[in-house]
């Protein structure tokens, strides 16, 4: 991963691959941002005409490479488009820093270093910046010929950055160095499981990753294998794990703190393979279906993301992890499942498969009383009709916690939408043989999941679900800091409610 350092050092002297500096977007062209007088002062106060010239508008995630002014160390200089120009005496958004910052770095592949001179004007502007380089710079090459951390043309990701405008005495933006340096790592130790192909990433190999993280890492970890899940009655994760030779896990990470007072369980579904299983993916559908344990990863990386920032709050981390497949073996339509808690579950779609796993998870979550638990799951095709391909929808059994969930999202940078549990539907998951049903009504099919996993949550727990099946997995080109493929979504708002339950401040 690309190595960060601060520094107040001026542009001009510092001895660089390249000088980033942003540009922001106004009615008469371009403007260049706070953070880059010196290299603008360079160009006679010229630069931002030279780049209007050259067609740079400063729109959000432009790059506009332009040759350094004479007695600059550095050759190159990298004019990055921030988006609009604040308005008055307004500092930056930090999420128009972090796109910024990661498009920029995507651009430099191949450098050894460059200094990223962004508009700094508090410690939170550090984070965002640092995020944007360490996110933006991910590259997933380890199957590849050229391997060896290498990107997809051949060039490694950029090696070295430099903040400037960023103080290395200063204790609050070495602090948010630490903290961004400590998160993106294990979201892109998510991205690199989500990316994974399924005949490497099975549940055994997920479990054993996790397993070697935590003793990393100080957590305690408990593995059930397929032995023990049936002792111990999780019906619905062996249903659907049963179809496949790679057998089932549900893992459990626990982070503790001495201080701590409050808990918080984090719920993944780990389907480290989704065919459809008997219900079977027509061609089209199955090709990322290795994606479906992002959820997993994310809660994965979240737990491990507290425990290495030590923040006071208890973490517990489920992993439901099972592989869809059909076979002789597999769960059919119309089979009765009875699941962890006792209730039986009718099987009219074994392709709404991550419902089950989650539903043992979520049951056997809720034995241990935490004050709130979140489950975090690519579940429903219909939740991206509904939000498309970059947004989360957040469920709730509490409205307060649902906003909560919703602002924190929205504070990292993660863009989610607040979402109903309408009662009505849940009349269409009635069955005449179980309890309940793994399907109800077509439309709002993604309110529908909702409903069935509130089935699973203990009584008078807090509970909210994060349905990521959009921005899970990027189909198209990279934009900002977001890679093409595995992206990590969910990672950084589950670790901000980490945080915000250590200050005291989840009510």
């Amino acid at each position: 991963m690309t190595a960060l350092t601060l520094s107040t050092a001026a542009a001009p002297g510092l001895r660089a691959d390249a000088i980033v500096i942003g540009v922001a977007k106004a009615a008469k062209g371009p403007v260049v941002a706070p953070g880059a007088e010196a290299v603008d002062k360079a160009y006679d106060g010229r630069l931002a005409a030279v780049l209007d010239t050259l067609g740079a508008s400063g729109a959000e995630g432009e790059v506009t490479k332009v040759p350094a002014p004479a007695g600059f160390k550095a050759p190159l200089v990298v004019a990055v488009g921030l988006g609009g120009e604040p308005e008055g005496d307004a500092s930056f958004d930090p999420e128009a820093l972090r796109k910024a910052a990661g498009a920029a770095a995507r651009a430099l592949t191949g450098a050894k270093k460059a200094a990223f001179a962004l508009p700094v004007t508090d410690a939170g502007d550090v984070g965002a910046i640092a995020e944007g380089v360490l996110l933006g710079a991910y590259s997933f090459d380890t199957y590849k010929d050229n391997g060896g951390g290498k990107a997809k043309n051949g060039k490694a990701p950029l090696a070295d950055a430099v903040l400037l405008g960023a103080k290395s005495r200063d204790a609050a933006h070495k602090g948010a160095l630490a903290r961004a340096v400590a998160v993106c790592e294990e979201l892109n130790r998510a991205r690199d499981l989500i990316n994974m192909p399924p005949n490497d990433l099975t549940p055994e190999a997920f479990a054993a990753i996790a397993s070697s993280a935590g003793k990393q890492h100080g957590l305690k970890v408990q593995v059930l294998d397929e032995k023990a899940l049936v002792k111990g009655g999780y019906g619905g994760i062996l249903g659907v794990g049963g179809g496949s030779a790679a057998t089932p896990r549900l893992v459990k990470l626990s982070y503790t703190h001495s201080k701590a007072d409050k808990h918080l369980a984090f719920v993944g579904k780990g389907i480290t393979y989704d065919s459809g299983g008997i219900s079977l993916k027509p061609a089209g559908h199955n090709e990322t279906m290795k994606c479906d344990m992002s959820g997993a990863a994310a809660v994965f990386a979240a737990v491990v993301a507290a425990a290495r920032l030590g923040l006071e709050v208890n973490v517990t981390g489920w992993l439901a992890l099972a592989e869809n497949m059909p076979s002789g073996t597999a769960v059919r339509p119309g089979d009765v499942l009875r699941m962890y808690s006792g209730k039986t579950v009718e099987v009219l779609n074994t392709d709404a498969e991550g419902r089950l796993v989650l539903a043992d998870a979520l049951w056997a979550a809720s034995q241990e009383d935490p004050d709130a638990i979140v489950d975090v799951a690519t579940l429903t095709g219909a939740m991206m009709l509904a939000l498309g391909s970059r947004t989360f929808g957040i469920m709730a059994n509490d409205d307060a916690f649902r906003t909560t969930v919703h602002e924190a999202a929205e504070e990292v940078g993660e863009p989610a939408w607040p979402m109903p549990l309408p009662e009505h539907l849940r009349k269409g998951m009635e069955s005449p043989t179980a309890d309940i049903a793994n399907m109800g009504e077509r439309m709002g099919g993604g309110l529908v999941a909702g409903l069935f996993l509130r089935e699973f949550v203990g009584e008078g727990i807090t509970w909210a679900h994060l349905d990521i099946a959009g921005p899970a997995f990027n189909e198209g080109g990279p934009f900002g800091y977001t890679p093409k493929g595995g992206t990590g979504t969910a990672v950084r708002t589950l670790v901000r409610l980490a945080e915000l339950t250590a200050a005291g401040d989840l009510g």
